[in-house]
């Protein structure tokens, strides 16, 4: 069964990672995928990588923070392919490692300014195609934070992007639960990317996340893993359950992760690399 076929889907953040992953998953399910990406090469490198895979891809760049530029992403999909059944608003940012105030607030607003106002972009032009036609699937990444409440300290920028993604897209399914489109908040768990591998931290605070490494070694995941339980989301599988918050990590993988690694060690085989590219934010960057 091919669960995508005939089905047309735009993922932002689609160049590289999780969101690419997602694409790939999509295309072999069928689909015809638009993917949306900041850098020119970065994006027709992806599409080169879809289309030798024998998927139908189209992309173009996007900054998603800008309204224009995700309504001209829209328009695009169409032109291309007709129409829009699924939107995956992926695309993410991280603000460096530390206190909130040591953080510069050009960093924090880029933060806000994708996770955020990007989430509200993406979000309204999706409901935009699919609402009049009472079908369409609305995918908006969540993670660190959305399930925190307590907060997530030293890392405010992000957990509080994502905390706000939760509460923004279950409020967008509530508010839109009888018509026909399925709204959904999606929290991939760790997903071993460039993203969670490079950490940009306020100086003095190198140490403290150095313990990423072992909770990547537990349970950070491939992108296919979570880019299979995105295909079950946009599928048929999920009609009629609009508002759905899925975790990746449930508390299962939890005790597997642990149970792994407790047998690594009692059979002495080495750990895998997880090392983290660590680098210290420059003190002129800092707030003042």
């Amino acid at each position: 069964m091919v669960l995508l076929e005939n089905k047309v889907a735009v993922i932002t953040g689609g160049t590289r990672g999780l969101g690419l992953g997602i694409a790939q998953t999509y295309a072999a399910a069928g689909a015809a995928v638009v993917i949306a990406g900041r850098s020119k090469s970065t994006l027709d490198t992806a599409i080169a990588e879809l289309e030798a895979n024998g998927a139908r891809a189209a992309g173009t760049t996007c900054d998603v923070s800008d309204l224009e530029q995700v309504e001209a992403l829209g328009a695009f999909a169409v032109e291309t392919f007709g129409k829009i059944d699924i939107w995956v608003n992926n695309a993410g940012l991280s603000a460096p490692y530390g206190p909130t105030t040591a953080i510069p607030a050009s960093a924090f607003m880029r933060v806000v300014n994708t996770n955020i106002v990007g989430v509200y972009n993406g979000s309204m032009v999706a409901l935009r195609h699919m609402l009049p036609n009472r079908s369409g699937k609305l995918i908006n990444l969540v993670g660190r934070g959305s399930n925190d409440r307590d907060g997530v300290k030293f890392q405010n920028a992000y957990a509080s992007s994502k905390a706000w993604g939760r509460s923004f897209t279950l409020s967008l399914a509530r508010e839109n639960e009888d018509s026909g489109v399925g709204i959904f908040a999606f929290n991939p768990g760790l997903v071993d990317t460039d993203m969670l591998r490079q950490v940009e931290v306020v100086p003095g605070f190198e140490e403290r996340v150095k313990p990423l490494e072992t909770v990547m070694r537990l349970w950070a995941n491939e992108p296919d893993l979570p880019a299979q339980k995105a295909l079950w989301l946009a599928s048929s599988a999920t009609d009629g359950k609009s508002g759905l918050l899925v975790n990746v990590l449930t508390g299962q993988r939890v005790m597997g992760g642990l149970l792994r690694e407790a047998l690594r060690r009692i059979t002495g085989k080495p750990a895998p690399d997880m090392s983290l590219d660590i680098r210290t934010l420059a003190p002129e960057r800092q707030q003042s």
